[in-house]
């Protein structure tokens, strides 16, 4: 139970990454702050983590329920910015009003977070910030998206700078870079046909279970790892080295 005391916020909680990430903290002892737009989801998550309902695209709605979690227990140890929204299309089909959906859940949302929390991380001197990213951030969009891998780029940057910034006061921010994880917004989003590719390009021969984005995450939040900052954690089956 290296995590028991530790307050953890989850946001994207009822998704399939999400709710195996809010299952690995809860058995770690984290008290897990699960944020959703997703009511009845979170509800089958269990009575074992803490739900709040936000629109991660909506700043009033994020900052109004982020500021009641806060309210309720002083501090956040430990932020998973997992929410996202994933999307196909390339360059000439994206449109402006995708373009800025996409950014304010995938980098905005996870601005907003991490500034709201840090304040407590640092006059605690101690913090964990987690970003789950995408392989699409450095491989130019291969497995999705425009949108979406410009805005897990930035989320990238987010990261480094959070890390660069943050060290001196004791939090660590990092990210995970999955590809292709078995979870809904890669199930129902991508055709028949673009799963089978990609599988097929995969050395590993299979797609990554949500429960292994979640072990890394517990080992990120966990007190080893606090020389760790400022690092990418790439789980993509051996699609591409360094």
């Amino acid at each position: 139970m290296e995590l028991r005391n530790k307050v953890a916020l989850v946001t994207g909680a009822a998704g399939g990454i999400g709710g195996a990430i809010v299952a690995s903290l809860t058995a770690a002892g984290a008290h897990v702050l699960a944020f959703d737009r997703d009511a009845a989801a979170i509800g089958r998550l269990g009575g074992e983590c803490e739900p709040f309902i936000a629109d991660l695209a909506d700043p009033a709605s994020l900052t109004t329920t982020v500021q009641e979690a806060l309210a309720r227990h002083g501090r956040i140890d430990i932020l998973v910015n997992n929410a996202g929204v994933l999307s196909p299309n390339k360059l000439a089909a994206t449109t402006l009003e995708e373009w800025r959906r996409l950014m304010a859940v995938n980098i905005e949302a996870a601005f907003l977070f991490t500034q709201a929390v840090t304040p407590a991380m640092t006059a605690n001197r101690w913090g964990r910030i987690i970003n789950i990213g995408s392989y699409a951030w450095k491989s130019g969009g291969l497995t999705a998206g425009t949108a979406y891998a410009v805005s897990k780029a930035a989320l990238v940057g987010l990261t480094f700078s959070s890390a660069r910034e943050l060290a001196p006061a004791g939090v660590t921010a990092n990210a995970i870079a999955p590809a292709f994880v078995v979870s809904p917004m890669i199930m129902e989003q991508l055709s028949e046909e673009d799963r089978n590719r990609q599988l097929a390009a995969i050395p590993v021969g299979r797609l990554c279970e949500p429960e292994e984005v979640a072990h890394a995450v517990r080992f990120l939040a966990s007190p080893l790892s606090g020389f760790m900052t400022g690092v990418v954690i790439d789980m993509n089956g051996g699609l591409q080295f360094g």
